[in-house]
Protein backbone atom coordinates (compact mmCIF):
# COMPACT_ATOMS: atom_id res chain seq x y z
CA UNK A 1 0.00 0.00 0.00
CA UNK A 2 1.32 3.77 -1.05
CA UNK A 3 0.79 5.16 2.80
CA UNK A 4 3.63 2.69 3.70
CA UNK A 5 6.37 4.83 2.13
CA UNK A 6 9.02 5.97 3.97
CA UNK A 7 8.08 9.35 3.66
CA UNK A 8 4.81 8.82 5.68
CA UNK A 9 6.57 6.56 8.07
CA UNK A 10 9.38 9.37 8.82
CA UNK A 11 6.22 11.59 9.53
CA UNK A 12 3.86 9.77 10.93
CA UNK A 13 7.03 8.24 13.73
CA UNK A 14 9.02 11.65 13.65
CA UNK A 15 7.21 15.56 12.81
CA UNK A 16 5.24 16.32 10.02
CA UNK A 17 7.86 17.91 7.82
CA UNK A 18 7.25 20.87 6.17
CA UNK A 19 10.39 21.41 4.83
CA UNK A 20 10.13 21.57 1.38
CA UNK A 21 7.78 24.31 1.97
CA UNK A 22 10.36 26.55 3.09
CA UNK A 23 13.74 25.85 2.22
CA UNK A 24 13.18 24.03 -1.19
CA UNK A 25 15.56 21.22 -2.84
CA UNK A 26 17.36 19.55 0.44
CA UNK A 27 21.32 20.87 0.21
CA UNK A 28 23.74 18.46 1.55
CA UNK A 29 25.43 19.95 4.69
CA UNK A 30 28.74 20.07 3.07
CA UNK A 31 28.06 22.33 0.59
CA UNK A 32 26.16 24.70 2.98
CA UNK A 33 27.43 27.87 3.90
CA UNK A 34 27.92 28.76 7.29
CA UNK A 35 25.54 31.86 8.55
CA UNK A 36 24.85 33.10 11.58
CA UNK A 37 21.10 32.64 13.25
CA UNK A 38 19.80 34.66 15.45
CA UNK A 39 16.53 34.52 17.14
CA UNK A 40 13.16 35.35 15.14
CA UNK A 41 11.44 38.71 15.00
CA UNK A 42 7.79 38.58 14.70
CA UNK A 43 6.29 40.95 12.68
CA UNK A 44 2.72 41.62 14.00
CA UNK A 45 1.44 43.14 10.44
CA UNK A 46 2.42 39.16 9.03
CA UNK A 47 -0.65 37.87 10.82
CA UNK A 48 -3.60 39.19 8.59
CA UNK A 49 -3.19 36.57 5.83
CA UNK A 50 -3.25 33.88 8.74
CA UNK A 51 -6.85 35.88 9.94
CA UNK A 52 -8.46 36.04 6.97
CA UNK A 53 -8.24 32.28 6.24
CA UNK A 54 -9.55 31.12 9.99
CA UNK A 55 -12.81 32.32 9.93
CA UNK A 56 -13.75 29.71 6.87
CA UNK A 57 -11.37 26.74 7.17
CA UNK A 58 -10.90 25.22 3.60
CA UNK A 59 -8.16 24.03 1.47
CA UNK A 60 -5.88 27.14 -0.14
CA UNK A 61 -7.38 24.99 -4.22
CA UNK A 62 -9.12 22.08 -4.78
CA UNK A 63 -7.26 18.50 -3.19
CA UNK A 64 -8.47 15.18 -3.84
CA UNK A 65 -7.14 11.80 -1.78
CA UNK A 66 -4.37 10.08 -3.61
CA UNK A 67 -3.36 7.11 -1.24
CA UNK A 68 -5.15 4.79 0.83
CA UNK A 69 -5.39 5.78 4.81
CA UNK A 70 -2.78 4.47 7.43
CA UNK A 71 -3.71 1.60 9.92
CA UNK A 72 -1.58 1.56 12.69
CA UNK A 73 -1.97 -1.66 14.83
CA UNK A 74 -0.98 -3.40 18.41
CA UNK A 75 1.12 -6.11 18.73
CA UNK A 76 2.14 -7.62 22.07
CA UNK A 77 -1.50 -8.75 23.39
CA UNK A 78 -3.50 -6.88 25.88
CA UNK A 79 -1.27 -3.61 27.93
CA UNK A 80 -1.25 -4.55 31.14
CA UNK A 81 1.29 -2.13 32.46
CA UNK A 82 1.47 1.88 31.53
CA UNK A 83 3.63 2.78 28.59
CA UNK A 84 6.56 3.47 29.82
CA UNK A 85 6.32 6.98 28.49
CA UNK A 86 3.64 7.61 30.50
CA UNK A 87 4.78 5.54 33.45
CA UNK A 88 7.43 7.82 34.58
CA UNK A 89 5.05 10.78 34.63
CA UNK A 90 3.53 9.17 37.76
CA UNK A 91 -0.20 10.43 36.57
CA UNK A 92 -1.95 8.50 39.06
CA UNK A 93 -0.24 10.91 41.52
CA UNK A 94 -0.74 13.70 39.41
CA UNK A 95 -4.68 13.25 38.93
CA UNK A 96 -5.03 13.75 43.01
CA UNK A 97 -5.11 17.30 41.87
CA UNK A 98 -5.86 17.60 38.24
CA UNK A 99 -7.46 15.94 35.32
CA UNK A 100 -7.36 18.83 32.98
CA UNK A 101 -11.25 19.42 33.56
CA UNK A 102 -12.35 22.45 32.12
CA UNK A 103 -9.59 23.18 29.69
CA UNK A 104 -9.57 23.04 26.20
CA UNK A 105 -6.42 21.38 24.23
CA UNK A 106 -6.71 22.18 20.13
CA UNK A 107 -5.00 19.38 18.33
CA UNK A 108 -3.74 21.25 14.84
CA UNK A 109 -2.53 18.14 13.34
CA UNK A 110 -4.22 15.38 10.39
CA UNK A 111 -7.41 15.42 12.32
CA UNK A 112 -8.85 13.21 14.73
CA UNK A 113 -11.06 10.53 14.11
CA UNK A 114 -13.73 9.89 16.82
CA UNK A 115 -13.06 7.32 19.61
CA UNK A 116 -14.95 5.93 22.75
CA UNK A 117 -12.05 7.33 24.79
CA UNK A 118 -12.31 10.85 23.09
CA UNK A 119 -16.18 11.56 24.65
CA UNK A 120 -15.31 15.43 24.51
CA UNK A 121 -14.38 16.22 20.87
CA UNK A 122 -15.29 19.20 19.02
CA UNK A 123 -14.60 19.96 15.49
CA UNK A 124 -12.72 22.66 14.44
CA UNK A 125 -12.70 22.48 10.88
CA UNK A 126 -10.25 21.31 7.80
CA UNK A 127 -8.16 23.47 5.84
CA UNK A 128 -7.37 19.98 3.62
CA UNK A 129 -10.28 18.98 2.63
CA UNK A 130 -14.02 19.51 3.08
CA UNK A 131 -14.48 17.75 6.55
CA UNK A 132 -15.20 19.12 9.99
CA UNK A 133 -11.84 18.13 11.01
CA UNK A 134 -13.15 14.39 12.86
CA UNK A 135 -11.83 12.98 9.82
CA UNK A 136 -7.87 11.29 9.94
CA UNK A 137 -6.40 9.49 7.29
CA UNK A 138 -2.84 10.12 8.33
CA UNK A 139 -3.35 8.69 11.97
CA UNK A 140 -1.09 11.01 13.43
CA UNK A 141 -3.55 13.47 14.56
CA UNK A 142 -5.38 10.94 16.61
CA UNK A 143 -2.56 9.62 18.08
CA UNK A 144 -2.12 12.89 19.80
CA UNK A 145 -5.10 13.53 20.61
CA UNK A 146 -5.05 10.07 22.86
CA UNK A 147 -1.89 11.20 24.52
CA UNK A 148 -3.17 14.23 25.61
CA UNK A 149 -7.19 13.29 26.68
CA UNK A 150 -7.75 9.47 26.19
CA UNK A 151 -9.88 8.52 29.45
CA UNK A 152 -8.98 5.55 31.59
CA UNK A 153 -10.61 2.11 30.29
CA UNK A 154 -11.11 -0.68 33.17
CA UNK A 155 -9.72 -3.07 29.84
CA UNK A 156 -6.25 -1.66 29.26
CA UNK A 157 -3.45 0.66 31.70
CA UNK A 158 -3.46 3.24 28.80
CA UNK A 159 -4.74 6.89 29.50
CA UNK A 160 -4.27 10.13 28.64
CA UNK A 161 -1.85 13.22 30.44
CA UNK A 162 -5.22 15.12 31.00
CA UNK A 163 -8.37 12.94 30.78
CA UNK A 164 -10.92 15.47 31.90
CA UNK A 165 -9.54 18.07 28.70
CA UNK A 166 -11.99 18.53 25.90
CA UNK A 167 -10.08 18.60 22.56
CA UNK A 168 -10.59 21.01 19.51
CA UNK A 169 -9.69 18.59 16.41
CA UNK A 170 -8.21 21.08 13.46
CA UNK A 171 -7.10 19.37 10.49
CA UNK A 172 -3.97 21.10 8.31
CA UNK A 173 -2.25 18.76 7.02
CA UNK A 174 -2.38 15.03 5.16
CA UNK A 175 -0.19 13.31 3.82
CA UNK A 176 -2.78 11.24 1.79
CA UNK A 177 -4.16 14.42 0.09
CA UNK A 178 -2.33 16.77 -2.66
CA UNK A 179 -3.77 19.06 -5.13
CA UNK A 180 -5.78 17.92 -8.27
CA UNK A 181 -4.07 19.70 -10.36
CA UNK A 182 -0.12 19.94 -8.93
CA UNK A 183 2.03 22.65 -9.88
CA UNK A 184 5.63 22.39 -8.38
CA UNK A 185 6.88 25.28 -6.55
CA UNK A 186 3.58 27.75 -7.56
CA UNK A 187 2.70 28.85 -4.40
CA UNK A 188 4.83 29.79 -1.88
CA UNK A 189 5.24 27.39 1.15
CA UNK A 190 3.21 25.09 -0.28
CA UNK A 191 4.08 21.11 -0.28
CA UNK A 192 3.93 18.97 -3.62
CA UNK A 193 6.14 16.16 -2.90
CA UNK A 194 4.72 14.33 0.11
CA UNK A 195 0.84 15.59 1.04
CA UNK A 196 -0.98 18.81 1.31
CA UNK A 197 -0.49 21.62 4.08
CA UNK A 198 1.04 24.40 4.21
CA UNK A 199 2.58 27.34 6.93
CA UNK A 200 -0.10 29.81 6.23
CA UNK A 201 -2.68 27.40 6.57
CA UNK A 202 -1.02 26.31 9.74
CA UNK A 203 -1.18 30.07 11.03
CA UNK A 204 -4.80 30.06 10.45
CA UNK A 205 -5.38 26.82 12.28
CA UNK A 206 -3.41 28.71 14.73
CA UNK A 207 -5.59 31.72 14.87
CA UNK A 208 -8.94 29.50 14.60
CA UNK A 209 -7.80 27.31 17.66
CA UNK A 210 -7.22 30.65 19.57
CA UNK A 211 -10.73 32.47 18.75
CA UNK A 212 -12.40 29.26 19.86
CA UNK A 213 -11.37 29.09 23.08
CA UNK A 214 -8.70 26.88 23.31
CA UNK A 215 -6.16 27.21 26.44
CA UNK A 216 -3.53 24.84 25.27
CA UNK A 217 -2.43 24.17 21.63
CA UNK A 218 -0.92 21.64 20.79
CA UNK A 219 1.66 21.24 16.95
CA UNK A 220 3.64 18.39 16.26
CA UNK A 221 4.44 19.64 12.93
CA UNK A 222 8.02 21.37 12.33
CA UNK A 223 9.35 23.60 9.27
CA UNK A 224 12.48 23.37 8.27
CA UNK A 225 14.91 25.19 6.34
CA UNK A 226 18.76 25.76 6.14
CA UNK A 227 20.27 27.96 8.36
CA UNK A 228 20.65 31.77 6.70
CA UNK A 229 17.60 30.62 3.97
CA UNK A 230 14.78 32.99 3.34
CA UNK A 231 12.29 31.81 5.68
CA UNK A 232 8.13 32.30 4.48
CA UNK A 233 6.62 31.78 8.34
CA UNK A 234 6.09 35.15 9.13
CA UNK A 235 2.58 34.39 9.41
CA UNK A 236 2.98 31.38 11.19
CA UNK A 237 5.78 33.46 13.90
CA UNK A 238 2.45 36.54 14.16
CA UNK A 239 -0.44 33.78 14.51
CA UNK A 240 2.14 32.04 18.04
CA UNK A 241 2.49 35.42 19.68
CA UNK A 242 -0.85 36.06 18.66
CA UNK A 243 -1.96 33.11 20.32
CA UNK A 244 0.69 34.09 23.57
CA UNK A 245 -0.77 37.38 23.99
CA UNK A 246 -4.15 35.89 24.37
CA UNK A 247 -3.64 33.94 26.95
CA UNK A 248 -2.84 30.72 25.26
CA UNK A 249 0.22 27.94 25.76
CA UNK A 250 1.22 26.80 22.72
CA UNK A 251 3.24 23.65 22.44
CA UNK A 252 5.38 22.66 19.66
CA UNK A 253 7.26 19.46 18.97
CA UNK A 254 10.82 20.03 18.16
CA UNK A 255 11.32 18.51 14.89
CA UNK A 256 13.39 15.08 14.28
CA UNK A 257 16.57 14.19 11.97
CA UNK A 258 15.63 12.70 9.48
CA UNK A 259 17.95 12.03 6.75
CA UNK A 260 17.05 13.27 3.25
CA UNK A 261 14.63 15.89 4.15
CA UNK A 262 15.24 19.43 5.47
CA UNK A 263 15.56 18.42 8.67
CA UNK A 264 18.18 16.32 7.78
CA UNK A 265 21.57 18.32 9.49
CA UNK A 266 21.81 18.35 13.32
CA UNK A 267 22.60 21.30 15.21
CA UNK A 268 25.38 20.12 16.89
CA UNK A 269 26.94 23.33 18.30
CA UNK A 270 25.56 25.05 21.35
CA UNK A 271 23.79 28.99 21.57
CA UNK A 272 21.75 30.35 17.60
CA UNK A 273 25.28 31.04 16.53
CA UNK A 274 25.76 27.68 15.65
CA UNK A 275 22.97 26.65 14.17
CA UNK A 276 22.33 25.18 11.29
CA UNK A 277 18.91 23.53 10.75
CA UNK A 278 15.87 25.87 11.63
CA UNK A 279 12.95 24.67 13.00
CA UNK A 280 9.22 26.04 13.07
CA UNK A 281 6.78 27.23 14.75
CA UNK A 282 9.87 25.47 17.36
CA UNK A 283 11.94 28.39 17.06
CA UNK A 284 9.25 31.05 18.07
CA UNK A 285 10.40 30.92 21.60
CA UNK A 286 9.62 32.52 24.05
CA UNK A 287 5.70 32.28 22.30
CA UNK A 288 5.96 28.63 21.72
CA UNK A 289 7.40 25.84 24.33
CA UNK A 290 9.39 23.27 22.86
CA UNK A 291 9.58 19.71 23.20
CA UNK A 292 11.92 17.27 22.64
CA UNK A 293 12.47 13.41 22.85
CA UNK A 294 14.41 11.88 25.47
CA UNK A 295 15.24 8.27 26.16
CA UNK A 296 13.96 6.37 29.15
CA UNK A 297 17.10 7.18 30.91
CA UNK A 298 16.60 10.94 30.41
CA UNK A 299 19.37 11.18 27.81
CA UNK A 300 18.48 12.79 24.17
CA UNK A 301 17.26 10.50 21.67
CA UNK A 302 19.04 9.82 18.52
CA UNK A 303 15.87 11.25 16.50
CA UNK A 304 15.65 14.82 17.66
CA UNK A 305 16.55 17.85 16.31
CA UNK A 306 18.68 20.26 19.08
CA UNK A 307 18.46 23.64 18.75
CA UNK A 308 18.66 26.74 21.55
CA UNK A 309 14.98 26.89 21.14
CA UNK A 310 14.24 23.46 23.09
CA UNK A 311 12.13 24.43 26.13
CA UNK A 312 11.53 20.64 27.71
CA UNK A 313 11.61 16.96 26.85
CA UNK A 314 9.22 14.15 27.01
CA UNK A 315 9.78 10.64 26.45
CA UNK A 316 8.84 10.07 22.38
CA UNK A 317 10.23 6.06 22.13
CA UNK A 318 7.42 3.39 21.42
CA UNK A 319 4.40 5.22 21.74
CA UNK A 320 1.00 3.90 22.47
CA UNK A 321 -2.17 5.66 22.06
CA UNK A 322 -5.61 5.02 20.29
CA UNK A 323 -6.53 3.54 17.34
CA UNK A 324 -7.42 5.88 14.56
CA UNK A 325 -9.27 3.97 12.30
CA UNK A 326 -12.95 4.76 11.99
CA UNK A 327 -14.84 2.67 14.10
CA UNK A 328 -11.77 1.99 16.12
CA UNK A 329 -12.10 1.65 20.05
CA UNK A 330 -8.76 -0.30 20.95
CA UNK A 331 -5.04 1.02 20.93
CA UNK A 332 -2.23 0.70 18.54
CA UNK A 333 1.48 0.84 18.84
CA UNK A 334 2.91 -0.33 15.61
CA UNK A 335 3.11 0.29 11.75
CA UNK A 336 3.63 -1.90 9.15
CA UNK A 337 6.66 -1.08 7.20
CA UNK A 338 8.49 -2.67 4.33
CA UNK A 339 10.94 -4.13 6.93
CA UNK A 340 7.94 -5.29 8.82
CA UNK A 341 6.36 -3.73 12.22
CA UNK A 342 8.31 -0.36 13.49
CA UNK A 343 7.51 1.25 16.88
CA UNK A 344 5.76 4.85 17.02
CA UNK A 345 8.32 6.91 17.43
CA UNK A 346 9.49 10.96 17.96
CA UNK A 347 8.76 14.33 18.48
CA UNK A 348 5.44 14.49 17.65
CA UNK A 349 4.27 12.49 20.32
CA UNK A 350 6.49 13.77 23.18
CA UNK A 351 4.85 16.89 22.80
CA UNK A 352 1.79 15.90 23.43
CA UNK A 353 2.53 14.64 26.76
CA UNK A 354 3.58 18.81 27.64
CA UNK A 355 0.29 19.90 26.30
CA UNK A 356 -1.59 17.32 28.48
CA UNK A 357 0.58 18.70 31.11
CA UNK A 358 -0.26 22.59 30.30
CA UNK A 359 -4.04 21.46 30.63
CA UNK A 360 -3.45 19.87 34.23
CA UNK A 361 -1.87 23.34 35.37
CA UNK A 362 -4.08 25.19 33.85
CA UNK A 363 -7.26 23.60 35.71
CA UNK A 364 -4.93 23.86 38.92
CA UNK A 365 -3.91 27.21 38.75
CA UNK A 366 -6.74 28.85 36.23
CA UNK A 367 -5.08 32.40 37.51
CA UNK A 368 -1.93 31.59 36.28
CA UNK A 369 -0.87 33.34 32.75
CA UNK A 370 0.62 31.42 29.84
CA UNK A 371 3.90 32.19 30.64
CA UNK A 372 3.82 31.26 33.93
CA UNK A 373 2.22 27.83 32.80
CA UNK A 374 5.53 27.49 30.61
CA UNK A 375 7.75 28.60 33.92
CA UNK A 376 6.11 25.86 35.99
CA UNK A 377 6.92 23.37 33.33
CA UNK A 378 10.56 23.98 32.93
CA UNK A 379 11.40 25.31 36.58
CA UNK A 380 9.81 21.80 37.63
CA UNK A 381 11.67 19.86 34.53
CA UNK A 382 14.63 17.20 35.49
CA UNK A 383 18.02 17.48 33.52
CA UNK A 384 21.06 15.44 34.00
CA UNK A 385 22.81 18.69 34.63
CA UNK A 386 22.52 22.07 35.82
CA UNK A 387 20.76 24.85 34.01
CA UNK A 388 19.41 23.84 30.25
CA UNK A 389 21.41 23.07 27.33
CA UNK A 390 20.36 22.57 23.47
CA UNK A 391 19.54 18.81 23.72
CA UNK A 392 16.12 18.47 25.88
CA UNK A 393 15.67 21.99 26.91
CA UNK A 394 15.44 21.91 31.02
CA UNK A 395 14.78 17.91 31.04
CA UNK A 396 12.01 15.34 31.39
CA UNK A 397 9.22 16.72 32.62
CA UNK A 398 7.32 16.20 35.78
CA UNK A 399 3.79 16.54 35.96
CA UNK A 400 3.29 16.34 40.03
CA UNK A 401 6.64 18.87 40.57
CA UNK A 402 4.55 21.12 38.08
CA UNK A 403 1.21 20.70 40.19
CA UNK A 404 2.58 20.76 43.58
CA UNK A 405 6.02 23.03 44.00
CA UNK A 406 5.78 26.53 45.29
CA UNK A 407 7.20 28.51 42.68
CA UNK A 408 7.45 32.22 43.21
CA UNK A 409 5.05 34.49 40.85
CA UNK A 410 7.91 35.70 38.97
CA UNK A 411 11.40 34.29 38.01
CA UNK A 412 14.07 34.54 40.75
CA UNK A 413 16.04 36.88 38.31
CA UNK A 414 13.55 39.33 37.10
CA UNK A 415 13.73 43.04 37.53
CA UNK A 416 17.69 42.06 38.34
CA UNK A 417 18.90 44.83 35.59
CA UNK A 418 17.00 47.74 37.13
CA UNK A 419 18.73 50.33 38.86
CA UNK A 420 17.94 51.08 42.46
CA UNK A 421 19.14 53.43 44.84
CA UNK A 422 21.48 51.58 47.34
CA UNK A 423 19.51 52.01 50.95
CA UNK A 424 21.13 54.02 53.65
CA UNK A 425 22.91 51.48 56.27
CA UNK A 426 20.76 50.97 59.28
CA UNK A 427 22.39 52.37 62.25
CA UNK A 428 21.77 50.10 65.87
CA UNK A 429 19.96 52.39 68.36
CA UNK A 430 22.36 53.41 71.26
CA UNK A 431 21.54 53.46 74.98
CA UNK A 432 18.98 56.40 75.95
CA UNK A 433 19.76 60.19 76.04
CA UNK A 434 18.67 60.81 79.70
CA UNK A 435 20.35 58.24 81.78
CA UNK A 436 23.76 58.85 79.44
CA UNK A 437 23.77 62.85 80.38
CA UNK A 438 23.04 61.89 83.96
CA UNK A 439 25.84 59.73 83.93
CA UNK A 440 28.51 61.96 82.10
CA UNK A 441 27.60 65.07 84.18
CA UNK A 442 27.89 62.60 87.53
CA UNK A 443 31.52 61.51 85.86
CA UNK A 444 32.35 65.37 85.77
CA UNK A 445 31.49 66.79 89.25
CA UNK A 446 33.14 63.92 90.91
CA UNK A 447 36.38 64.40 88.78
CA UNK A 448 36.39 68.02 89.35
CA UNK A 449 35.60 67.55 92.97
CA UNK A 450 38.86 65.38 93.35
CA UNK A 451 41.05 67.71 91.29
CA UNK A 452 39.79 71.01 93.60
CA UNK A 453 40.76 68.71 96.44
CA UNK A 454 43.99 67.54 95.77
CA UNK A 455 45.36 71.19 94.94
CA UNK A 456 43.54 72.81 98.33
CA UNK A 457 46.31 69.71 99.90
CA UNK A 458 49.42 70.74 98.21
CA UNK A 459 50.59 73.38 100.97
CA UNK A 460 49.91 70.90 103.74
CA UNK A 461 52.07 68.01 102.16
CA UNK A 462 54.70 70.31 101.78
CA UNK A 463 55.11 71.40 105.31
CA UNK A 464 54.89 68.26 106.78
CA UNK A 465 57.51 66.81 104.05
CA UNK A 466 59.46 69.30 105.60
CA UNK A 467 59.27 69.25 109.31
CA UNK A 468 60.35 64.86 108.55
CA UNK A 469 63.68 66.14 106.96
CA UNK A 470 67.50 66.83 108.95
CA UNK A 471 68.81 69.77 109.49
CA UNK A 472 71.93 68.93 107.26
CA UNK A 473 73.59 72.83 108.00
CA UNK A 474 73.80 72.34 111.20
Amino acid sequence: MSWLAGTWVRTLCATAILGAALAGPVVPASARPVLTVAPPTVDPGALGSAQALSGNPAPLEPTEQQTVCAEPTFTGGQLREAPLAQRVLNLPAAWQFSRGAGQKVAVIDTGVNPHPRLPALQPGGDFVSDSDGTVDCDSHGTLVAGIIAAQPSPDDAFAGVAPDAEILTIRQLSLAYKTKESRRGEEPGAIDTSGYGNVLTLAAAVVRAVDMGSTVINISEVACTTAGSTMVDGALGAAVQYAYERNVVVVAAAGNLSEGSACGTQNTGTGWGKVQTVASPAWFSPYVLSVASVESDGSPSNITLYGPWIGVAAIGRQIVSLDSKPGGTGLVNAVPTQQGMSTIDGTSFAAPYVAGLAALIRARFPELTAQQVMDRITHTAHGPGPGRDDRIGHGLIDPVAALTDQLPDQPVSSGADVPRAFPEPIRPPGPERLPRLVATIGSIACLTTLAIGFAISIPYRRKRDSDLLPDLDS
